[in-house]
């Protein structure tokens, strides 16, 4: 294995990943929905309804619990699932939000693809980012 193998085996040992079922059902209770993807994916194939678009780049800040620049949705007791196209980014990505300090951040198994494969609600993508 490579070393981003081995990262990323790590990442996900720490997760409580979700299938995309469970995803629907998280987000139904009021679980935050974070699309990770670039704006070429999520204009091309979609993105979940009720989804925040926030790009991998700025993530860290805008979900740190105790930043300055955090959206205010962001809460320590919220389940927060990241959405990337296949789950592989949004697992090292959940990984980082725990050590942030968000206990219920984990991904979404399969990512975007997967939830569109099973059948879920789409909205039209091309959402702009949070800045």
């Amino acid at each position: 294995m490579s070393a981003v193998d081995d990262r990323l085996a790590a990442a996900r040992a720490g997760l409580d990943r979700v299938s995309p079922a469970r995803a629907a059902e998280l987000l139904d209770e009021g679980a935050l929905v974070v699309d990770i993807r670039p704006h070429a994916n999520r204009a091309e194939e979609g993105e979940i309804p009720g989804s925040v678009i926030v790009e991998r780049i700025h993530l860290e800040w805008r979900l740190d619990p105790g930043g300055d620049h955090r959206l205010p949705e962001v809460d320590p007791g919220r389940a927060v699932i990241v959405v990337c196209n296949e789950s592989y980014a949004s697992s090292l990505a959940a990984a980082d939000l725990r050590a942030l300090g968000l206990p219920k951040a984990t991904d979404l198994a399969g990512g975007f693809r997967a939830w569109r494969a099973a059948g879920l609600p789409v909205r039209p993508g091309g959402t702009p980012a949070v800045p």
